[in-house]
Protein backbone atom coordinates (compact mmCIF):
# COMPACT_ATOMS: atom_id res chain seq x y z
CA UNK A 1 0.00 0.00 0.00
CA UNK A 2 1.01 3.55 -0.97
CA UNK A 3 1.19 5.78 1.96
CA UNK A 4 -0.95 8.93 1.05
CA UNK A 5 -0.10 12.05 2.99
CA UNK A 6 -2.36 14.87 4.31
CA UNK A 7 -0.97 18.18 5.76
CA UNK A 8 -3.52 20.23 7.47
CA UNK A 9 -2.68 23.88 7.46
CA UNK A 10 -4.94 27.11 9.14
CA UNK A 11 -6.42 29.65 6.69
CA UNK A 12 -8.90 32.48 7.52
CA UNK A 13 -11.41 32.42 4.64
CA UNK A 14 -12.16 28.38 3.26
CA UNK A 15 -14.08 29.75 0.33
CA UNK A 16 -11.64 32.57 -0.71
CA UNK A 17 -8.35 30.13 -0.47
CA UNK A 18 -10.49 27.24 -2.91
CA UNK A 19 -11.03 30.50 -4.85
CA UNK A 20 -7.64 30.66 -5.20
CA UNK A 21 -6.05 27.69 -5.81
CA UNK A 22 -8.96 26.76 -8.58
CA UNK A 23 -7.30 29.88 -10.22
CA UNK A 24 -4.06 27.96 -10.03
CA UNK A 25 -5.75 24.67 -11.96
CA UNK A 26 -5.98 22.52 -8.56
CA UNK A 27 -9.17 20.73 -7.51
CA UNK A 28 -10.95 19.88 -4.48
CA UNK A 29 -12.35 16.36 -2.92
CA UNK A 30 -15.64 17.59 -1.67
CA UNK A 31 -16.19 14.43 0.08
CA UNK A 32 -13.72 15.79 2.15
CA UNK A 33 -14.28 19.55 2.05
CA UNK A 34 -17.25 21.62 4.22
CA UNK A 35 -17.55 25.32 5.51
CA UNK A 36 -14.96 24.60 7.46
CA UNK A 37 -13.00 22.57 5.33
CA UNK A 38 -11.04 22.63 1.55
CA UNK A 39 -9.03 19.37 1.17
CA UNK A 40 -7.12 20.46 -1.84
CA UNK A 41 -6.40 17.42 -4.31
CA UNK A 42 -2.30 17.29 -5.11
CA UNK A 43 -2.14 14.35 -6.75
CA UNK A 44 -3.49 10.46 -6.21
CA UNK A 45 -1.07 10.37 -2.97
CA UNK A 46 -1.70 13.99 -1.38
CA UNK A 47 -3.73 16.56 -0.43
CA UNK A 48 -3.50 19.56 1.84
CA UNK A 49 -6.55 20.19 4.28
CA UNK A 50 -7.28 23.66 4.18
CA UNK A 51 -8.87 24.46 7.62
CA UNK A 52 -10.92 27.43 8.99
CA UNK A 53 -8.31 28.67 11.47
CA UNK A 54 -10.60 28.16 14.58
CA UNK A 55 -11.07 24.66 13.26
CA UNK A 56 -8.03 23.77 12.75
CA UNK A 57 -6.62 24.77 16.37
CA UNK A 58 -9.64 22.78 18.05
CA UNK A 59 -7.40 19.60 16.81
CA UNK A 60 -4.83 20.57 19.42
CA UNK A 61 -4.57 21.81 22.77
CA UNK A 62 -1.35 24.62 22.28
CA UNK A 63 -1.50 27.96 21.15
CA UNK A 64 -1.96 28.95 18.03
CA UNK A 65 2.11 28.77 16.47
CA UNK A 66 3.37 32.28 14.54
CA UNK A 67 5.55 31.95 12.38
CA UNK A 68 6.12 29.42 9.33
CA UNK A 69 4.86 26.79 10.94
CA UNK A 70 5.94 24.60 7.26
CA UNK A 71 7.78 24.99 3.99
CA UNK A 72 5.21 23.06 1.32
CA UNK A 73 6.87 21.92 -2.22
CA UNK A 74 5.05 21.16 -5.05
CA UNK A 75 7.12 19.31 -8.26
CA UNK A 76 6.92 21.17 -11.58
CA UNK A 77 6.94 19.44 -15.25
CA UNK A 78 9.34 22.25 -16.19
CA UNK A 79 11.09 25.54 -15.39
CA UNK A 80 8.55 27.23 -17.21
CA UNK A 81 5.66 25.43 -14.89
CA UNK A 82 7.50 26.79 -12.13
CA UNK A 83 7.39 30.27 -13.58
CA UNK A 84 4.30 30.01 -14.74
CA UNK A 85 2.45 28.42 -11.03
CA UNK A 86 4.43 31.85 -9.45
CA UNK A 87 3.13 34.40 -11.81
CA UNK A 88 -0.47 32.82 -11.22
CA UNK A 89 -0.18 32.82 -7.77
CA UNK A 90 0.47 36.38 -7.73
CA UNK A 91 -2.59 37.36 -10.29
CA UNK A 92 -4.36 35.46 -7.92
CA UNK A 93 -3.25 37.81 -4.69
CA UNK A 94 -0.42 35.42 -3.61
CA UNK A 95 3.29 37.16 -2.89
CA UNK A 96 5.50 35.64 -5.11
CA UNK A 97 9.01 36.03 -3.92
CA UNK A 98 10.17 36.49 -7.02
CA UNK A 99 13.13 34.93 -6.58
CA UNK A 100 14.08 31.79 -8.60
CA UNK A 101 17.34 29.91 -7.42
CA UNK A 102 19.01 27.65 -9.44
CA UNK A 103 21.02 24.45 -7.52
CA UNK A 104 22.56 21.59 -10.43
CA UNK A 105 19.93 20.46 -11.51
CA UNK A 106 17.05 21.76 -9.49
CA UNK A 107 15.10 25.27 -10.30
CA UNK A 108 12.63 26.96 -8.37
CA UNK A 109 10.99 29.71 -7.09
CA UNK A 110 8.11 30.67 -4.20
CA UNK A 111 5.25 32.34 -3.11
CA UNK A 112 3.19 33.08 0.31
CA UNK A 113 -0.36 32.08 -0.06
CA UNK A 114 -3.43 34.18 1.07
CA UNK A 115 -2.69 33.16 4.59
CA UNK A 116 0.89 33.38 4.52
CA UNK A 117 1.80 29.55 3.88
CA UNK A 118 5.72 29.12 1.68
CA UNK A 119 4.78 27.61 -1.39
CA UNK A 120 7.97 26.13 -3.11
CA UNK A 121 7.51 24.98 -6.86
CA UNK A 122 10.78 23.05 -7.76
CA UNK A 123 11.60 21.87 -11.35
CA UNK A 124 14.07 18.67 -11.14
CA UNK A 125 16.24 17.52 -14.27
CA UNK A 126 16.29 13.75 -13.91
Amino acid sequence: MNRMIFPNLPVADVARVREFWKSLGFTFNDDFSDENAACLVINDQASVMLLQSDYFHSFHKTQPATGTESLICLTATSRAEVDELCSKAAAAGATDTEERNEQGPMYGGSFRDLDGHIWEVLWMEM
